[in-house]
């Protein structure tokens, strides 16, 4: 049955969280160009709205992504071309507001690579994980050899990279490769809550800038990422975030801070 575009990946937003769930559960949401066209729209889409805040990701059913479909990967080893959204892989490292992973389950090849790309990832306990590229006869993709010694060191990116051995939510926690482990059962609604704290109480234009911040400083020195910071701070120092954010722990009350606007 062909797939329609809506259908691949699933979305609602509620209480200033987008939820997108990757929704191919028969084949645990294996990627396919069509998902990525789909994954990438729905991000631009939560980007641009105001009323968005925050962005959970996760997967139907056992699965996270399971990495490429693999009747694409045989179409391509058979001397097709590979179909992409005409957007990086990188492309959800540009969304301003914070991306989560809720990992559901499988995570590998270009899952795990979509999972990178998140900024926070929380898995269930014993979801898997694999880079797989080298055990396809592949290299490390996308930015991979970039992201995963950033998060987790380089010795412990190579054994990832260059064994392709699978492990476990636990032990991608003991890495640093994911930031909270939890109950299969719990997975979704303590990404959701996280992500509605955020929506809550974190300044929408405050949350953009730390964004580009950490993701610009990776590859700058101490002293020109203290120089932009600072410049950063002296412009936020003037901002009405600043105020209300003094004014609502004065007073006791939830922040009302500023929508984040269009680009």
């Amino acid at each position: 049955m062909t797939e329609t575009p809506a259908e691949v990946v699933l979305h609602e937003t509620r209480d200033g969280v987008a939820l997108l769930t990757l929704n191919r559960p028969d084949r645990l949401n294996a990627w396919t160009s069509a998902m990525e066209t789909r994954y990438f729209d729905l991000l631009d889409d939560a980007d641009q709205d105001p009323e968005v805040r925050a962005v959970v990701v996760t997967g139907a059913g056992r699965g996270f992504c399971a990495g490429a479909d693999m009747e694409a990967l045989q179409a391509i080893g058979g001397g097709g071309e590979p179909r992409h959204s005409g957007r990086p892989q990188t492309f959800p490292l540009t969304i301003r507001k914070p991306i989560l992973a809720a990992i559901n389950g499988a995570c590998a090849g270009i899952g795990l690579v979509q999972a990178l790309m998140c900024d926070l990832r929380f898995a269930a306990a014993g979801a898997k994980f694999t880079t797989a590229f080298v055990r396809r006869g592949l290299i490390a993709e996308h930015g991979s050899s970039w992201l995963l010694p950033r998060l987790v060191g380089h010795a412990n990116a190579l054994d990832l990279l260059i064994s392709g051995r699978v492990v476990l939510a636990e032990e991608a926690l003991a890495m640093g490769l994911v930031n909270r482990v939890v109950a299969h059962e719990s997975l979704l609604e303590t990404s959701l809550s996280y992500a509605r704290d955020l929506a809550a109480h974190c300044s929408p234009s405050a949350m953009a800038v730390i964004k580009r911040q950490v993701y610009g400083h990776y590859q700058t020195d101490l002293a020109t990422a203290m120089q932009e910071s600072n410049e950063y701070m002296r412009a936020s120092l003037r901002e009405p975030d600043f105020r209300e954010g003094v004014a609502s722990f004065v007073e006791r009350r939830e922040p009302r801070f500023a929508l984040l606007r269009r680009r």
